[in-house]
């Protein structure tokens, strides 16, 4: 490696480091289902990943950046009032400023009214609900 190669890989950023995880957990009240069988509309996950992919980018970045796009989202599963939601982001790709950052949530504890008005049980296994791609564009 030259002296200039040198010089510039010193002074080059790091940037953020792919992999990076943050994981959000949060109760989803039952006041939140708009749907027979107490089901939760998806807007709420992708609500969620965006407060998860804000956090990342500030660990990322120091900033909350700006959520540009989704490039794919997929409902695999229902979300219902009751539940216990666990939303990840893990940051996929870092260009020079956009952020691709793949999301995943699954339930982890799920409302069982059938047994009982405050009833509910951990998932012996979590529940894949929803998965998706965005991107975030970082400060220049």
């Amino acid at each position: 490696m030259s002296p200039e190669e040198m010089a510039r890989e010193e002074i080059a950023p790091a940037g953020p480091a792919v992999g990076l995880q943050v994981v959000h957990r949060r109760y989803v009240p039952y006041s939140h289902a708009h749907y027979g069988g107490n089901l939760v509309d998806g807007a709420y996950v992708l609500a969620l990943f965006g407060d998860v992919a804000t956090e990342l980018m500030i660990h990322a970045d120091g900033d909350e950046g700006l959520f540009a796009s989704y490039s794919d989202v997929q409902f695999r599963s229902a979300l219902r009032g009751g539940d216990v939601v666990e939303v990840t982001a893990t940051l996929a790709r870092a260009g020079r400023r956009s952020r691709e950052i793949e999301f995943a949530a699954h339930v982890v504890c799920r409302g069982t009214p059938e047994r009982g008005a405050n009833a509910a049980e951990v998932l012996a296994e979590p529940l894949l609900i929803t998965t998706a791609r965005g991107t975030v564009v970082a400060p220049s």
